[in-house]
């Protein structure tokens, strides 16, 4: 009997898999409907993700879905959120996820079972409606998710309690009005910053951004009019990246993200190049900088009555309106500390998802991670792998072995990305699938298919690491695996070829 806590995307695909090994799994979610973050509600419910209802997905379909669930084909490129979550549901009915799901239901605890030495088993206290029951369950699944607790540190802001304007975290927001012919600062530019400070721009007197770090920024439409990560995406791109000399490496990122502008023009460049940074997805920001309707501005130095002070800008800029755009904290409430330790925003995981001192690899951490792709086949893979531990098919390293590589890959987390933040949660998506794919048998030969399926391996090496891709071979193995692969640029096309010139071919 397995513990699924969350019924957002890690939290769904947990659950399938647990029924593709046999096992039972009960998934616990506190709100009234699943879909986590993806679900956009108009109040801001306590312990749960909010969003705007703006907001679309940063990688496209075909990137993001589940490795047995293709998109529909009429669904657009890159989705808005409720389409998103009406993805979600298809997938709940198509795999008959709804029996295994309590909805209302909060996870209270999670504490290790007396004879947990032996057994591995826990007890999980819920409580729906007022009451609470206490199960024991033989392993859990932590898929709850990190979008939940705003993290706001006013105390890096000096001056922050003179000011007499109006100030809130990006989670409280949900429509432009609020900024209605004010003089607006978005601390922070991730993509919710950018996000929000473009939807105020139509309606702001004048928008600012400030940013310490800067940032590489992407356009969801990349070369030749096809999505950014179908085109990054590949395992000629992946090999080129991990296999060149840093250096080398480095100068190659600069030179892509500075192809459609330079961002040092634009007040953007990321103040360590020499980093790997998460990129920040907005096809509007660089017009809307161009238009003056955006100004990019250093970090805050000081905050004044009516107006703010950023580093090397000795005059003060007034503002009426500051939204903090300064990520989430992690937490698990419902963990005692000796289980999963947070610090500096994230956790030492065996390869993101074990805690490395149990005796009894039963409990699992899945979506924790921010790879460079879509979070959906990454959580769904970690899901599979899981799995297959719990179920006894596959064996974790020794805790020396894997306390070894925690660290070791911290050190490298470090070196590439720059301790800051959660930094250290960001890892190569390709490599990360891979690896766990080969952990449960699904990794997809390239060479082997040359010999057997020569069209479909240059395929899977030249094109998109489709989720596919991983259903070729090994448990879960998907006989649509295939097609699916050979047929997603038709899916892709299809959304966006509704009108087709007289002359030009009318095939996908």
């Amino acid at each position: 009997r397995v513990a699924v806590v969350g019924a957002g995307v890690s939290g769904l695909t947990a659950t399938k898999c647990c029924l593709d090994e046999g096992l039972e799994p009960t998934c616990f979610e506190q709100s009234q409907d699943i879909g986590g973050v993806w679900r956009y509600t108009e109040h801001i419910e306590a312990g749960r993700p909010s969003l705007y209802p703006s907001v679309i997905s940063n990688t496209s379909k075909e990137m993001s879905a589940f490795s047995d669930f293709p998109f529909p084909e009429d669904f657009p490129v890159f989705l808005p959120n409720a389409q998103l979550l009406d993805y979600l549901r298809r997938y709940a009915e198509h795999v008959s996820l709804w029996e295994h799901i309590k909805l209302g239901t909060t996870v209270v605890s999670i504490r290790k079972h007396p004879d947990f030495a032996t057994t591995g088993q826990w007890n999980v206290v819920t409580e729906a409606g007022g009451k609470q029951i206490s199960h024991v369950f033989d392993a859990v699944m932590v898929c709850s998710g990190n979008f939940s607790e705003p993290s706001l540190p006013l105390h890096c802001f000096p001056g922050i309690e003179k000011f007499q304007g109006q100030y809130f975290h990006s989670r409280q927001y949900k429509h432009p009005d609020v900024f209605q012919g004010k003089r607006v600062l978005v601390v922070g530019m991730g993509n919710s910053g950018v996000d929000i400070a473009v939807e105020a721009s139509h309606v702001a007197a004048k928008v600012t951004i400030s940013t310490t770090r800067g940032a590489w920024l992407l356009s969801r439409v990349f070369e030749h009019g096809y999505p950014w990560d179908m085109v990054l995406n590949t395992r000629l791109m992946s090999l080129i990246r991990t296999n060149l000399p840093r250096l080398l490496s480095w100068w190659l990122i600069n030179y892509k993200v500075n192809q459609r502008f330079n961002h040092e023009n634009y007040g953007l460049q990321p103040e360590k190049s020499c980093l790997v940074r998460e990129p920040v997805l907005s096809d509007d920001l660089p017009s809307y900088i161009l238009t003056g309707r955006i100004t990019i501005k250093p970090g805050v130095k000081e905050f004044k009555d009516n107006s703010v002070v950023f580093h090397n800008c000795p005059e003060e800029e007034p503002i009426d309106i500051v939204v903090f755009c300064t990520g989430y904290n992690v937490s698990f409430p419902f963990l005692e500390e000796s289980i999963v330790r947070v610090e500096n925003k994230h956790t030492s995981l065996y390869k993101y998802v074990f805690p490395t001192h149990l005796q009894k690899p039963t409990l699992a951490v899945l979506g924790l991670i921010k790879p460079l792709g879509g979070i959906m086949p990454v959580a769904e893979m970690q899901a599979r792998w899981v799995s297959c531990v719990f179920k006894g098919l596959c064996q974790l390293p020794s805790q020396s072995v894997m306390e070894k590589e925690v660290n070791e890959k911290k050190k490298n987390q470090v070196r590439w990305f720059g301790l800051t933040f959660d930094e250290v949660l960001k890892t190569e998506w390709l490599d990360y699938l891979d690896t766990l794919a080969s952990f449960i048998g699904a990794k997809p030969s390239v060479l082997g298919l040359l010999c057997t399926d020569p069209w479909l391996a240059l395929t899977i090496f030249f094109g998109p690491c489709s989720p596919y891709q991983y259903r070729l071979q090994g448990p879960g193995h998907w006989e649509g695996a295939r097609q699916a692969i050979l047929t997603q640029w038709d899916r892709v096309l299809k959304p966006t070829r509704t009108r087709v010139p007289a002359g030009s071919s009318s095939s996908f």
